[in-house]
């Protein structure tokens, strides 16, 4: 896993701006601490940084290809896994190839010599690299299918600046600090459109995309989508399938040469994969898998139930730990640490946004994955099983389902997505917001693919899954890619293989729920591998924090912005409401949501202050 960078521009000297190049690879330097490097041409600067996982003395980047006569032409800067790189590798060879090193870097760039930029069809991971044609001078950008590695892009007036995140590019004189209607809009709601970046001007490649440049300017191709297809297995062999695939996925991404671990919660969803690493490794001879769970110093035992958690995990954690005898870590963090103003600027600098929903998640999560590197380089997550399997709440609240709008801000679960609590009205209305979300859910549906003769409530179940996969989960990769990045460790998702998601997605909904369930097809297919509690459990989501001291960290933090003249995010927010919510005197849901309007503010106020951005939303 690594971060990449470029520059090209076809009426400038690159040569002369490597100290910008220089400047545009340090800022991923956590993404990648093992190793980095420059590549400059006339035309275009390739950065890289470089966190060894495969082959870790040849896989070094840029990697470039020659001719005969020394001469380079095609050059890679390459971020992500191929897991089926050694079948790759094999056909490559077949055909002629010859490898000088045993990574997967090297088996990407052969492949594109051999199959141009059809090469990513055949590849099976997660990934977003960048390819230079020297022979046609072409740029050429790609995105794994389901947008797990980050990929951002700038136009310019002669070519394009492009990075694995947004601080990459910002390191460029190019690209402006400003936000625009648009980006404030994104920031929120609890929406991420396909394509959409923040700052204005920047763009994400699109899960499933090739993007190509060249003197002719800009296209962009489609590789890969979601298709509606006929289900023609019966449930028995949907089940059966289903364990299959997660087998295969799971055998796949155990592979590499540095420490692995699973991140354990106790649900369904990181049990299953835990059971299984568990079980692939020991067939192998290997050692048992690392697991890791996460709690709270003042929750445990004092766990109370909510709207949103049924139960506490740790109970869940030893059953299955007890089940395949894991060697197993519990990382047990300080709530108040959590509200640090210090940590919170840590994370944002990480993500290069307000960390707008999910609050202490962040900051929780960042945590986790810094004391799980200290032990592991590599670990496995249960992330995307809830969209691919139909988990959440929404999947089965009529409400949601008949709602036109996206399910999870209906309102069983929308108020927990709510932070514009403390947003001036005026300014509120001057962004639309209800049209905007209107629209933004309308392009989603009128995406989704269509099965001639589907009844409405397939065809209806079908649209909640492809708003899911392409509009919620995104939010939650971003998530995991930036925290986990940040302190340099890979978290890989299998439940994010192509293969799962396009058979799971043609499942007809009263077969995905044939018990009446969530998830029924997933805990039938490994109900055997898994402690009968864990495998009946109802879905719970990753841990917040119940103790008052962390809302008392925000408020404490909100009472200094609200005081400070030159706090950029008072220019947004109604001091009215503010002065009300510090008083105590604006409650909305419950003492644990009450906070989501200071989350929203003290984190933007963070990330505004921190990037010097400028709001223009005129």
């Amino acid at each position: 896993m690594c971060g990449i960078t470029g520059w090209l521009s076809f009426k400038r000297d690159m040569k002369s701006e490597q100290a910008t190049l220089n400047a545009m690879t340090a800022t991923m330097y956590n993404r990648g601490p093992d190793a980095g490097g420059t590549w400059v041409s006339d035309h275009i600067g390739l950065g890289h940084r470089r966190l060894s996982i495969i082959d870790l003395e040849g896989g070094r980047q840029p990697m470039v290809e020659r001719d005969s006569s020394g001469r380079d032409t095609v050059v890679l800067t390459y971020s992500g896994e191929v897991y089926n790189f050694q079948e790759l590798r094999l056909e490559l060879q077949a055909q002629g190839h010859v490898f000088e090193t045993r990574s997967d870097t090297e088996v990407v760039i052969k492949a594109f010599m051999e199959w141009g930029d059809d090469l990513v069809t055949k590849l099976n991971g997660m990934f977003a690299f960048a390819i230079w044609d020297a022979r046609c001078e072409e740029l050429f950008l790609f995105r794994d299918r389901m947008g797990i590695k980050p990929l951002y892009y700038f136009q310019t007036q002669d070519g394009i600046v492009f990075g694995s995140e947004p601080k990459v590019l910002l390191a460029n004189p190019l690209v402006p600090r400003r936000i625009k209607a648009d980006g404030l809009r994104e920031i929120l709601e609890m929406v991420k459109t396909p394509e959409h970046a923040i700052f204005d001007g920047m763009k994400e490649v699109r899960p499933g995309q090739v993007i190509r440049i060249s003197l002719n300017g800009l296209d962009k191709r489609t590789y890969w989508h979601l298709e509606a297809a006929e289900h023609t297995d019966t449930q028995e062999q949907t089940i059966a399938y289903t364990r299959e695939l997660l087998e295969d996925i799971v055998d796949r991404q155990i592979i590499t040469d540095v420490p692995l671990c699973s991140l354990l919660s106790g649900g369904l969803d990181s049990s299953i994969i835990t059971a299984l690493a568990s079980k692939k490794l020991l067939e192998k001879g290997h050692e048992n898998i690392r697991s890791f769970s996460v709690d709270f110093e003042e929750h445990g035992a004092g766990f109370v139930e909510d709207a949103v958690r049924g139960s506490s995990d740790a109970l869940f954690v030893w059953d299955l730990v007890n089940r395949i005898h894991s060697s197993h870590g519990e990382i047990v963090l300080n709530s108040a640490e959590l509200g640090d103003p210090g940590l919170r600027q840590t994370v944002i600098r990480a993500l290069d946004l307000p960390p707008a929903y999910w609050g202490d998640m962040w900051p929780s999560l960042y945590r986790l994955f810094q004391e799980v590197r200290k032990q592991s380089t590599v670990a496995l997550s249960g992330e995307s099983a809830d969209e691919v399997f139909g988990g959440y709440r929404w999947f089965h609240d009529p409400e949601a389902i008949e709602a036109e709008t996206f399910p999870w801000l209906t309102s069983a679960t929308g108020k927990y997505f709510d932070g514009k609590t403390l947003f001036n009205p005026s300014l509120l209305k001057q962004l639309d917001m209800e049209n905007y979300l209107h629209d933004s859910y309308q392009q989603a549906i009128s995406e989704t693919p269509v099965l001639p003769g589907e009844n409405a409530t397939e065809q209806r179940m079908r649209q909640m899954t492809y708003v899911n996969l392409t509009r919620f989960v995104q939010t939650l990769l971003d998530r995991k890619d930036r925290m986990s990045m940040a302190v340099g460790l890979e978290v890989r998702v299998p439940f994010c293989d192509h293969r799962l998601v396009e058979y799971a997605f043609n499942i007809p909904w009263e077969m995905k729920s044939f018990d009446g369930r969530e998830k029924s097809i997933l805990r039938a297919a490994t109900g055997d591998i898994l402690p009968e509690s864990i495998s009946q459990r109802v879905k719970s989501p990753y841990p917040s924090t119940q103790d008052p001291a962390y809302e008392r960290t925000l408020r404490t933090e909100m009472a200094r912005i609200s005081k400070d003249p030159n706090a950029p995010v008072m220019q947004l927010l109604d001091r009215k409401l503010v002065d009300q919510i510090l008083d105590r005197k604006l409650g909305t849901v419950s003492p644990m949501y009450d906070r989501m309007g200071l989350e929203l503010a003290t984190g933007l106020n963070a990330w505004l202050t921190e990037y010097d951005v400028t709001v223009d939303i005129q």
